[in-house]
């Protein structure tokens, strides 16, 4: 049978950083490899063991690819659209072009020129999904401590870029930063803070991870 692929996105409701969507292409052998290895919906596992899964994963599937799309692009476009894109993205990376591509959540990709099913809770029966979702979050939450020593008063590390308390109350007291979402109304309170002009110049960011 020909390899489907999985599809899943990370940091869809962060007020920091970009949205990363991942794509899995998979045999169902393959599927079962990854089943048998312990892969599963990446927000059941710790941190530690999403890490440890990352190159078995990469290296039991056909191809893997991932896609991230700035705040700059999600400002512009809105978050939906942001992420639909990030998923285009990262299956038009695959090596060739899977039979079937299973979503996570209820939206399709528009303009996608392969067979879709979406599925809601898709992460937690679908291995490839969950796949793509470990590779997508651990690849966003890199991206994410790369930058908290740049930003340390929004506690990064910690809150992985979403609106916690701590995060808001810096949000607050220090305005968002060139990486934050400023079209999220908790970046907006403090928008006049913000430079424009130290933005991104790239909507859509570079990824080089994939094969």
């Amino acid at each position: 049978m020909s390899p489907s692929a999985g599809v899943d996105e990370a940091g869809r409701g962060a007020l920091f950083g970009p949205v990363v969507a991942a794509a899995v292409l998979v045999t169902p052998d393959q599927a079962q490899v990854l089943a048998r290895m312990g892969v599963r919906d990446s927000k059941q596992l710790t941190a530690g063991r999403r890490q440890a899964l990352v190159n078995p994963i990469q290296a039991s599937v056909q191809s893997w690819a991932v896609a991230a799309v700035s705040a700059v692009d999600i400002d512009a476009r809105n978050i939906l659209q942001a992420t639909l894109q990030a998923m285009t993205l990262a299956v038009q990376r695959l090596s060739h072009p899977p039979h079937l591509c299973l979503i996570d959540g209820n939206q399709r990709i528009p303009h996608l020129d392969v067979p879709q099913r979406t599925l809601v809770g898709g992460d937690q029966q679908e291995v490839s999904i969950a796949a793509a979702s470990i590779l997508a979050k651990v690849w966003r939450d890199t991206w994410i401590l790369e930058r908290a020593q740049d930003y340390p008063v929004y506690h990064l590390a910690a809150n992985k870029g979403y609106g916690t308390a701590v995060h808001r109350r810096a949000l607050l007291v220090y305005g968002p930063t060139a990486e934050h979402r400023l079209s999220f109304r908790p970046c907006q309170v403090s928008q006049t803070r913000a430079s424009a002009s130290g933005r991104l110049a790239s909507s859509v960011m570079d990824c080089t991870h994939c094969r």
